[in-house]
């Protein structure tokens, strides 16, 4: 089930949200709460998953007990806990490579025919991850195992952040799930980063998908038959949606996750302003480069070892991140290119300074040429995760730099026909909204109803509109139920 889709705007939250607020009122009684969320979220599942809704309950059920095994004081020697852990480890991952990479494994053998009936479990890369982060923080000691198995069920299904992320460790919301207070505050909060959320998703992200996808299928037999514009207002369209696409998803479930009384962390934050790759990725699927920090980088030995360590270090978590991402090998080569890139400015020493600092017309300007340098690599690292093989990566990137081709009909068309929302994404890609609220509330504060009124008016608009888009079964694909 999506979110911006009907039978969850229409049915299934307004069932959960009147359900859940009902025995919040009648009883106030956080086990009443803590069920009512735990049957929704696996009805979420079991909605567009109804036999693979058993396997999720099986990892629930599978890492609920082993933590505890691991976690007990009965055991004795270290041995056996790493024995055990490693073993919940191989579980896990098993279960995640067969479903993920089986098809691509097996293609060439006699199990090719049975494994290419394999369907990819919706979110399985998400909740095999916070599994297994939970597993792992038992085993280090960051946690004591939970004995409650509702809490380890709610924690690992909660549907807001079931099927995309962002990607949330236990000790962030173990307190919630035991009590939490829901306050108008939250819940309004809530429904404004939903609606932030649905418009991304559904008016921009959704809108830069019709052009990215109309270019990328111009790459016919290993070349691309459009025009260097073209191929550029393709990348940069789906640079675009990527973006949107997955940041309005973590905004809906962040919002949803308010209405419910739990604070999820953020995901993204502008990632396109960055000044270098370093910064990007720090501003990127932050949920997913901080998992990848702390149970891959952290235990090879991080950055306190020596240069080659350090290169190796970096090599094997961007591999993984590739991988994590599919079984294509284009998915591998672009987080090697990241590993390239991150290498490189380590070594050089690259530095990640403050956005807003100024000093004079120098220093813009050197953020300026960071910001393209950046932004340049960030783009054609997506049209080799976007292509569906080297070869037609390479043919798109060659189109981007034929100067033989420079007719922009076709991109000025595409551009007359959506230039509303390209300003929309692009005046979304910097902090603008940080930026004004900061000053209004500095400057001219008697302005803050008048401006937040207005903001709310241009919320519900744009709502109103995406809402009207989904009944009209407007175009509307999902990059990240892939991954």
């Amino acid at each position: 089930m999506l979110f911006v889709s009907e039978e969850f705007l229409l049915i299934f939250l307004p069932i959960v949200l009147a359900g859940y607020y009902a025995i919040h009122i009648l009883t106030h009684n956080i086990t009443a709460k803590n069920i009512w969320l735990l049957a929704s979220s696996i009805v979420f599942y079991a909605w567009g998953e109804p036999v693979y809704v058993f396997l999720m309950l099986g990892f629930i059920v599978f890492n609920y007990v082993m933590a505890i095994v691991i976690d007990s004081g009965r055991l004795k020697g270290a041995g056996v806990k790493r024995l055990l852990f490693a073993l919940t480890l191989i579980v896990n991952i098993s279960a995640l490579v067969w479903f993920k990479y089986a098809g691509t494994i097996f293609a060439r053998t006699s199990l090719s025919d049975m494994v290419s009936r394999i369907v990819l479990p919706i979110g399985i890369s998400f909740y095999t991850f916070q599994a297994m982060s939970y597993v792992a923080d038992v085993y280090s000691g960051k946690l004591k195992a939970e004995r409650n198995p509702m809490y380890v069920g709610l924690y690992i299904s909660f549907f807001p952040q079931l099927i995309a992320g962002p990607i949330v460790r236990y000790e962030t919301v173990s307190d919630r799930i035991r009590d939490r207070k829901e306050t108008y505050e939250d819940f309004g909060g809530g429904v404004e980063r939903f609606v932030t959320g649905v418009i991304k998703k559904v008016l921009i992200a959704n809108r830069m998908a019709v052009v990215a996808d109309a270019v990328w299928d111009l790459v016919i037999d290993g070349r691309l038959e459009a025009s260097l514009p073209l191929a550029w207002l393709g990348a940069i369209s789906y640079t675009l949606q990527i973006f949107f696409d997955f940041s309005g998803y973590s905004d809906m479930a962040i919002g949803l996750g308010a209405m419910f009384g739990f604070k999820l962390p953020e995901n993204f934050d502008h990632p396109y302003i960055a000044k270098s790759v370093t910064e990007f990725w720090r501003r990127w699927h932050m949920t997913l480069s901080g998992w990848f920090k702390d149970y891959v980088y952290i235990p090879l030995g991080g950055s306190r070892v020596s240069r080659l360590r350090l290169i190796f270090n970096l090599f094997i978590v961007w591999l993984l991140t590739g991988i994590w991402h599919g079984s294509n090998i284009t998915f591998v080569v672009w987080g090697l290119i990241y590993f390239v890139v991150l290498v490189t400015e380590k070594l050089v020493g690259v530095k990640v300074n403050g956005v807003y600092a100024g000093k004079g017309s120098g220093y813009i300007l050197t953020n300026l040429v960071k910001r393209i340098y950046t932004l340049f690599t960030v783009i054609l690292a997506w049209v080799v995760f976007r292509s569906d093989s080297l070869k037609d990566a390479l043919a798109y990137i060659k189109g981007m730099f034929d100067i033989h081709a420079l007719n922009a009909t076709a991109a000025t068309a595409y551009l007359k026909q959506n230039f509303i929302f390209y300003i929309a994404a692009v005046i979304l890609c910097v902090p603008i909204r940080r930026y004004i609220d900061k000053h209004i509330e500095d400057s001219m504060p008697s302005l803050a109803v008048v401006y937040n009124g207005l903001y709310g008016l241009l919320l519900a608009a744009g709502f109103i509109l995406s809402v009207t888009y989904i009944f009209n079964n407007a175009y509307n694909p999902f990059i990240y139920f892939n991954f």
